[in-house]
């Protein structure tokens, strides 16, 4: 186990969504693979619970449309309940492996707290999309994913639950090859993870391209640097929600 493993973490930004689910088992595995720690992170949202203290909040069903009061007692409740389904989550997901975990359970502004707690050497694992794509009505990038994969100080991984990962290349843009978090060059990481097999390399293409080439990908990984995903932001903010197989950002 090298030094840089032993001190890495794999961060997984947990709520109760089947997005956050499958990152979990995607954080899980990784950990597991490089013996880094895997830290559970569920935030509890201030921005909402501060909203409940306003007499005229409700909230809005998502499959009927009906309104109902949003009361501090009822989110609360709710909150106490999504941390006992991410608590059993975690203790499924880490049975029979001896993998270092724990559950942070914080309470604040989401993309604050998150920020807060990773750490240049992490891997901030997320779910790709936001609550409208949970419900079939788009397939936006959440705006919490989109803030953290540009602003964190770290590596971060969006996975996709649409598509479970199968073996495949480590794509990369040309001329950007990056060692990742846990010490390993591409070339490494695609002859010793289970994810990855081979690599691929790609020429610098603009947002809709990518997304025309990746289209039909279902193994694998994309690898970008952020810099290269501001760019592909400006040409199409939704380009990373399209892509159907994980990706991984590099600072």
């Amino acid at each position: 186990m090298s030094e840089r493993s032993e001190a890495m973490r794999v961060v997984a930004l947990l709520d109760d969504s089947r997005q956050s689910q499958a990152a979990l088992a995607a954080a899980v595995a990784l950990a597991d693979q490089v013996s880094a720690e895997l830290v559970a992170l569920f935030i509890e949202d201030l921005d909402l619970l501060n909203c409940a203290a306003f007499p005229f909040s409700c909230e809005v069903g998502a499959s009927t449309g009906l309104t109902r009061p949003l009361q501090s007692e009822a989110l609360e409740a709710s909150l106490a309940r999504q941390l006992q389904r991410i608590t059993r989550a975690l203790e499924q997901a880490v049975a029979g492996r001896e993998l270092r975990h724990r559950l942070l359970v914080s309470r604040g502004q989401v993309v604050g707290e998150a920020l807060a707690e990773a750490a240049p050497g992490d891997v901030l694992v997320l779910g790709k999309a936001g609550l409208s794509s949970r419900w079939g009505w788009s397939s936006r990038l959440g705006s919490t994913s989109r803030r953290l994969v540009l602003e964190a100080p770290c590596t971060v991984i969006i996975w996709d639950e649409r598509h479970p990962p199968s073996p495949g290349p480590l794509r990369y843009i040309r001329g950007e090859a990056p060692t990742l978090p846990w010490g390993e060059t591409l070339a490494e990481a695609s002859r010793n993870r289970p994810l990855f097999r081979g690599r691929e390399e790609l020429a610098p293409m603009a947002a809709p391209e990518l997304e025309r080439f990746l289209a039909r990908a279902r193994s694998g990984a994309l690898v970008i640097s952020r810099q290269t995903l501001t760019r592909l932001f400006a040409e199409d903010p939704e380009v990373l929600a399209r892509i159907p197989i994980p990706v991984v950002v590099v600072p």
